[in-house]
């Protein structure tokens, strides 16, 4: 047998033992919960019918009371006939029981309330046929729902009414009433409390059940899966131990396939640790092939570094030479405005006017020149990552048209700290700002998201704009590159090399017409 069918064989095992656990625990669940939805019925059934008895007794007590008393009792009832239907999923016999008691009940109840509106119809008779009882009827009334006897009996021997009265015998009906009334809510409550009894006895023994036959099969699966295991590891353990010396003498015997069967294996047919050792020996050409590939890529990525650099120094050479005429440019049109009068064409001012503030385009191109081409040491200290993003924001959107922009940094965002030269990184978020506000035409949103990862702060910066072709994509962080009729291409590249300063990593996704996301990772602490 194969390497690979005895590891299928052992999975088989396993899985077929953990599939055989599983529903059993399945079952044992599903009884469980069965009895705990049955015992939670039984709660609920002993439960109204307390309150039954409870709102009962009110209702004869309290005749102020007696309207809302009797509403509770009619609704518990209601509730107790719809507890039925539960109950005789699982006992027909006690739904049946329960719902000839509900009927008796209710019977009885209506019946108590006919007998009291009567009788209340009849005391009020006492007025015109005994005027001395007239200020004792609002008592009698009540002591009536309590004790319709006591009354019967005042009734005779006070007043002389005779026996056979109606009035007398309707509190007789009543009394009567009452005391089977009150036999039969005892019963509900009766028989509530023996189906929870044995609702309760019934959950114990499926759990006591459940608990007895895991004793039993646990210890079976257990020893059929060691037995399993033993089978199967016995030949395994070999092949393992083969492999481990071929991984241990790579070196030496990874060269061409071997000629001969190594570890002591017969010859025959290969199995999986055979074409493991081929495959071996094809991966080592992948990674000569791989580390060819990577020399060449650190080549071209020298050569370019070696590029930058030239441009960086050429750069700085024309931004230096051009700062002391430019300064002269802007000095002299400045002072040549202040000294034009009243009396001068408007068109000598408007032409004034545009050579100081092209002057001062040229003089952003040239600190732009010069913020590329300079090799500054980083000045770290301690910089909150939130406050800083929000002040480069702030400057972008004074400088930039951000009128119906939305700015967003999320939530806990500003509890992010990392060691940082808070200058140039905020200097390269107000480029991400501003290029963003640029690619916006009209409303938008701009978002900002923080959150730790491995050690390092990832910051997601996201906008609606125009989005970058996927041309482009490669080019936007190439000096010099830009597809704005203003701007120096510079601001980008300005951005990649702060945040490779810091020690970080920057990336761009986009799409053109739904917008554009930097992701930034930056270390919270720069490594040496």
């Amino acid at each position: 047998m194969s390497l690979r069918k005895k590891i299928i064989f052992s999975f088989l095992i396993s899985v077929l033992i953990v599939g055989a656990l599983a529903t059993f625990e399945y079952i044992n669940f599903v009884q469980e919960k069965n009895q705990m939805r049955f015992l939670e019925v039984a709660d609920s059934a002993r439960d109204r019918s307390l309150k039954i008895l409870r709102h009962e007794k009110n209702f004869f007590l309290f005749p102020d009371q007696a309207q809302q008393e009797s509403a509770a009792t009619v609704g518990y009832l209601s509730e107790l006939d719809a507890l039925t239907g539960d109950i005789e999923t699982e006992d027909a016999g006690a739904a049946a029981h329960m719902r000839s008691l509900l009927s008796t009940y209710r019977s009885e109840f209506n019946n108590i309330q006919a007998l009291l509106a009567k009788i209340s119809n009849e005391l009020d008779g006492l007025k015109t046929d005994s005027p001395v009882a007239g200020g004792e009827i609002p008592l009698l009334k009540a002591e009536s729902r309590d004790n319709p006897s006591l009354v019967a009996g005042y009734l005779q021997s006070n007043l002389s009414l005779p026996a056979g009265d109606l009035r007398v015998v309707a509190l007789g009906q009543l009394g009567a009433g009452i005391n089977q009334l009150r036999d039969t809510s005892n019963n509900i409550v009766m028989a509530a409390n023996d189906l929870d009894k044995n609702t309760r006895n019934s959950a114990n023994h499926v759990i006591s059940q459940s608990q007895l036959e895991i004793l039993v099969a646990f210890p079976l699966f257990l020893m059929i899966g060691l037995g399993a295991l033993l089978y199967v590891s016995s030949d395994v353990v070999k092949k393992v131990k083969a492999l481990t010396g071929a991984v241990e003498r790579t070196g030496r015997m990874f060269g061409p396939r071997p000629s001969g069967p190594a570890g002591g294996r017969k010859r025959g047919r290969k199995d999986e640790v055979d074409i493991l050792v081929e495959k071996f020996n094809r991966m080592n050409r992948l990674r000569s092939d791989w580390e060819r590939r990577v020399q060449e890529k650190n080549q071209e990525a020298l050569l370019q570094a070696k590029k930058l650099a030239a441009i960086g120094t050429l750069a700085a050479g024309v931004a230096h030479e051009l700062n002391n005429p430019l300064n002269n440019i802007s000095l002299s049109a400045q002072v040549l405005k202040k000294k034009i009068g009243a009396g001068e064409p408007p068109a000598v001012a408007r032409i004034v006017d545009d050579i100081v503030g092209q002057t001062e385009r040229v003089r952003d191109i040239v600190s732009n020149l010069l913020e590329f081409a300079r090799e500054r040491a980083l000045q770290l200290s301690e910089v909150n990552l939130g406050d800083l993003i929000m002040n480069a924001y702030e400057l972008a959107r004074k400088s930039g048209d951000a009128d119906g922009i939305g700015f967003e940094l999320g939530s806990g965002g500003r509890e992010f700290r990392l060691q940082a030269d808070q200058p140039q990184l905020e200097r390269a978020f107000v480029n991400l700002f501003t290029n963003a506000i640029t690619a916006i035409e009209g409303e938008g949103k701009i978002a900002v998201h923080i959150s730790p990862r491995n050690g390092n702060l990832e910051i997601m910066v996201s906008d609606t704009g125009s989005g970058i072709t996927v041309a482009d994509r490669e080019k936007i962080f190439d000096p010099f590159f830009t597809k704005k009729d203003k701007g120096t291409g510079l601001g980008l590249a300005i951005v990649l090399s702060t945040i490779q300063k810091h020690g970080g990593q920057i990336s761009v996704i986009s799409e053109e017409g739904i917008g554009t996301i930097f992701e930034i990772i930056l270390p919270k602490k720069r490594r040496s």
